[in-house]
């Protein structure tokens, strides 16, 4: 039996070999100018029922306080995504690099708010010690990766942002709403691997 990487990897490679259309972005939203590079882990556990890392943002926060995310953050100039993807979940949730094994980087997502965010897909232990930063993480969660990849569990809201009404996608998860860019990421990895896989 493949492991976990194993069939990842080859679901990822044949789903980034296809020209996807209407990928989600939030581009037409963002500021003029050049768009800062940020990188956020999609980090995958190895279990029968694969999972996926998620934490909330302290209600403290000055930007996006209280929401979930994936571990990530501003990429330094002597950086790629992938370096600073996993610098970002070790700082964060104390995730040792060499714990994660990194499949590649997917889609990159525009924000609304100037960052251009390139998710990386890796694959993590079942029993990886987790350590959050109380600074950086009020909580995390493990959410069941078939059930996020599955469109019949995303919704599309509308709100008002900078004085413009657009839509969203929010998903539910025991308690959990995961919504915004997080969750357009997760509908463009959807794009690439189905859920029908897990």
């Amino acid at each position: 039996m493949n492991s976990l990487f194993d069939h990842l990897k080859r679901l990822f490679d044949e789903g980034h070999a296809r020209r996807i259309e209407r990928l989600r972005d939030d581009g037409q939203y963002a500021p003029p100018g050049d768009p800062r590079a940020a990188a956020v882990l999609i980090a995958v556990t190895e279990r029968a029922e694969p999972g996926v890392l998620l934490i909330h943002r302290p209600e403290a926060m000055r930007s996006h306080p209280g929401q979930v995310a994936f571990p990530g953050g501003k990429v330094d100039p002597d950086e790629d995504a992938i370096t600073a993807a996993l610098r970002e979940a070790h700082e964060e949730l104390g995730l040792v690099p060499r714990n994660i094994r990194i499949i590649g980087a997917t889609d990159d997502f525009q924000t609304g708010s100037g960052f251009r965010v390139t998710p990386v897909l890796g694959v993590i232990p079942p029993d990886i010690p987790i350590v959050p930063n109380p600074a950086e993480v009020d909580q995390w969660f493990e959410a069941p990766l078939r059930f996020l990849l599955d469109p019949a569990n995303r919704v599309v809201r509308s709100g008002d942002f900078g004085g413009m009404r657009r839509e969203y996608l929010e998903v539910m998860w025991d308690n959990h709403r995961i919504w915004g860019v997080t969750a357009a990421i997760i509908a463009n990895l959807a794009s690439r691997i189905s859920h029908e896989h897990f």
